[in-house]
C-alpha cells in the first residue's frame, strides 16, 4: 500500500458537487491548509463567492468546459493525477513527463437521479441528471484509494475535517472505509439508472422486471427483532420511489422496534386506501378497529370501540393531521405504543407528547405519494415479488346473487367493509355497521372458524351488521354462523364450486349476498 496520502499532506483537491451542503465550509478548511482547489460549474461559482480562491477545472486541464456541461471532468490530465501510484516510480515519471500534477483529494457528489425521477419530470431532464464525469472521479479515487481521499456524501466532511486538523493526514482505516462507501454510493446510483430505463422500456405484458437490483442501507439499529434473542436493523431502499415507512419523522417517545415497524407498516396500507377521514387500530399487523366518519375524532371513537381491550398496545393510524378534539380522545385512551399521522397540530403534538413512552410519528406524504407498485417477499434462497393489491371495487363490480336484494346503505357498508377485509390476514372475515369494523377473525385456518371468531368479537352488534369475506365460501357453514348472529348482508368474491349452497343459505336465512369476483388473500 502506498504511503505518500495516508501519512503526507494532502496539496490538491477536486471539488464538483451537485449538493452544495457544507462545501463553503470544507473548502475553507482546505483553503486554510494550503490545499489548491480545483472546481467546477455551479460549485466554483458557490466557493468564488463565498471569497475562496478556485482554479478552474478548464485552466487546469487547458480544455473548456463544453456541450453545456457534459464534458468538464472527463480528461487524462485529471484522470491520471488522481490514479497514478505514488509508489510506482514509472507513473510518477510519466505524469513528470506529461506535466500532470497530482491530485490527493476528490470531493463529488452526484446529479440528482433519483429525485429528479420521483419528480415526474419529462424524461429529457432526467437523462441530463445522469452524471457522467461525476462517478469517473469516484471510482478513479475509490480505486486508488491508498493514495487519494474520496469524499462522497456532506456528512463525511466533518470526520474528515477533524482528523486531518488532528494529524496533518488522512488514516489508511479511513481512506479504505470513504472507498467502501464511495462504491457503494455508485452501485446505489447505477441501479437506479438501470431500474428506471428497466421500468420505461418494459416490452412485455408483465408488471414484473426480470432483474432486480437492491441497495439497502442501514438508517438504524434496533433495540432487538421480534424476540429479544434476536438482532434486528431498518434499512432504507435507496432506489425506491414512492411512499416510505422509513421517511417517518418521530417527534416524542422512544425507540422504535422492530415488532412497531412491522405494524405501523400495516397501519401505513390502510391509511393510504381510504380518501375520507379514517382511523385504525393495529395489533398484529391485524385491525382490530377500524372506521370512516366526516371527522377525524368520530373516526378514532368508533374505531376504538370495535375492541377497546384489544386496543391496549396498539398502533394507532390516522390520514388527516391530528386535531385537538381527536388529540383528546387519544390521549385519554389506555396505553398506546405509537401513532401515525400526516402531521399533528401544534396543540394537539404538546398534549400527546406528555406521555413518554408514547412515540408520535409524522408523515406528511402518505396523503399524496405514490404506492409501492411492487411487493418483496424473502423465502429461504430468494425472493417472491407481486403486484401490490390496489384492487378497489366499485358498486358496479357487485353482482347481486341472492333473491333478497342489499339496500343503499348496505352496499356502503359492503364496500367498506370489502376494502378493510383486505388488510386482514386470512382467512378474513371482517363485521361492519356503517363504515366501523365491529369485529374480524383473522389468520385462520378454516373461513368457519373465522367467521365464528367475527362474530364473537362483534357479539350483540352483529344484528343488522354486514360481512366481507376475504374469498369464496367452500361450505354454506359460515354464512349459516353469520344469519344466525343476525348479519344482514355478505360481500364475498365467489367461485366456489359449492357457491350455490352458500347463496341457498343465505337465500334461506333472508340476508343478501353480493359476489365482486376479486380476492383478497393477505398471506
Amino acid at each position: 500500500m502506498g504511503k505518500a496520502s495516508t501519512e503526507g499532506r494532502i496539496k490538491r483537491a477536486i471539488i464538483s458537487v451537485s449538493d452544495k451542503t457544507g462545501v463553503v465550509e470544507l473548502a475553507r478548511f482546505l483553503q486554510e491548509h494550503g490545499i489548491e482547489i480545483i472546481s467546477t460549474g455551479g460549485t466554483k461559482q458557490t466557493l468564488k463567492d463565498a471569497g475562496l480562491k478556485v482554479v478552474p477545472v478548464s485552466s487546469f486541464t487547458g480544455a473548456p468546459e463544453i456541450m453545456d456541461g457534459r464534458v468538464k471532468t472527463l480528461h487524462p490530465k485529471i484522470a491520471a493525477g488522481i490514479l497514478y501510484r505514488r509508489d510506482h516510480a514509472e507513473d510518477l515519471e510519466q505524469l513528470t513527463s506529461l506535466d500532470y500534477k497530482p491530485i490527493d483529494l476528490v470531493v463529488v457528489n452526484l446529479y440528482p437521479f433519483q429525485q429528479t425521477v420521483a419528480s415526474g419530470k419529462p424524461e429529457a431532464d432526467i437523462i441530463e441528471n445522469i452524471d457522467i464525469g461525476g462517478p469517473t472521479l469516484v471510482r478513479a479515487a475509490a480505486k486508488n484509494f491508498a493514495d487519494v481521499t474520496i469524499l462522497v456524501e456532506a456528512a463525511q466532511y466533518a470526520g474528515f475535517m477533524e482528523e486531518y486538523r488532528a494529524t496533518g493526514a488522512i488514516s489508511a482505516e479511513r481512506h479504505r472505509a470513504y472507498a467502501a462507501r464511495a462504491f457503494a454510493v455508485i452501485a446505489e446510483y447505477d441501479v437506479a439508472i438501470s431500474q428506471y430505463f428497466g421500468q420505461a422500456g418494459q416490452t412485455t405484458d408483465s408488471e414484473l422486471p426480470t432483474d432486480v437490483d437492491l441497495h439497502l442501507q442501514q438508517v438504524s439499529s434496533l433495540r432487538y427483532g421480534e424476540n429479544p434473542h434476536q438482532q434486528a436493523a431498518l434499512y432504507r431502499d435507496t432506489t425506491g420511489s414512492g411512499l416510505s415507512l422509513v421517511d417517518a419523522e418521530q417527534l416524542a417517545g422512544k425507540e422504535l422496534s422492530y415488532n412497531n415497524y412491522v405494524d405501523l407498516d400495516a397501519c401505513l396500507g390502510m391509511i393510504t386506501d381510504f380518501s375520507e377521514p379514517f382511523a385504525c387500530v393495529v395489533k398484529h399487523t391485524n385491525p382490530c378497529g377500524a372506521a370512516c366518519a366526516p371527522k377525524l375524532a368520530d373516526a378514532y371513537a368508533a374505531a376504538l370501540a370495535a375492541d377497546p381491550m384489544s386496543a391496549f398496545g396498539s398502533i394507532i393510524g390516522l390520514n388527516r393531521v391530528v386535531d385537538i378534539e381527536t388529540a383528546h380522545l387519544l390521549h385519554n385512551t389506555q396505553f398506546v405504543e405509537c401513532i401515525i399521522a400526516p402531521d399533528y397540530a401544534p396543540e394537539a403534538l404538546e398534549l400527546l407528547a406528555k406521555k413518554k413512552q408514547r412515540r408520535l410519528l409524522r408523515l406528511p406524504a402518505m396523503g399524496s405519494a405514490a404506492r409501492q407498485g411492487q411487493w418483496l417477499r424473502a423465502i429461504h434462497g430468494g425472493f417472491l415479488m407481486q403486484t401490490a393489491d390496489h384492487r378497489v371495487v366499485v358498486e358496479t363490480d357487485l353482482k347481486v346473487v341472492s333473491k333478497m336484494k342489499p339496500t343503499a346503505e348496505q352496499v356502503k357498508s359492503l364496500l367498506f367493509g370489502f376494502q378493510l377485509v383486505k388488510h386482514v390476514k386470512s382467512n378474513a372475515i371482517a363485521i361492519v355497521k356503517g363504515t366501523a369494523l365491529l369485529g374480524q377473525g383473522c389468520g385462520q385456518t378454516s373461513r368457519v372458524d373465522a367467521v365464528e371468531n367475527a362474530v364473537k368479537k362483534a357479539g350483540t352488534r352483529a344484528r343488522g351488521a354486514v360481512l366481507a369475506s376475504d374469498a369464496f365460501f367452500p361450505m354454506p357453514d359460515g354464512v349459516e354462523v353469520a344469519a344466525a348472529a343476525g348479519v344482514t348482508a355478505i360481500i364475498q368474491p365467489g367461485g366456489s364450486k359449492n357457491d350455490e349452497a352458500a347463496i341457498a343459505a343465505a337465500d334461506q336465512a333472508g340476508i343478501a349476498m353480493v359476489v365482486t369476483g376479486i380476492r383478497h388473500f393477505k398471506h
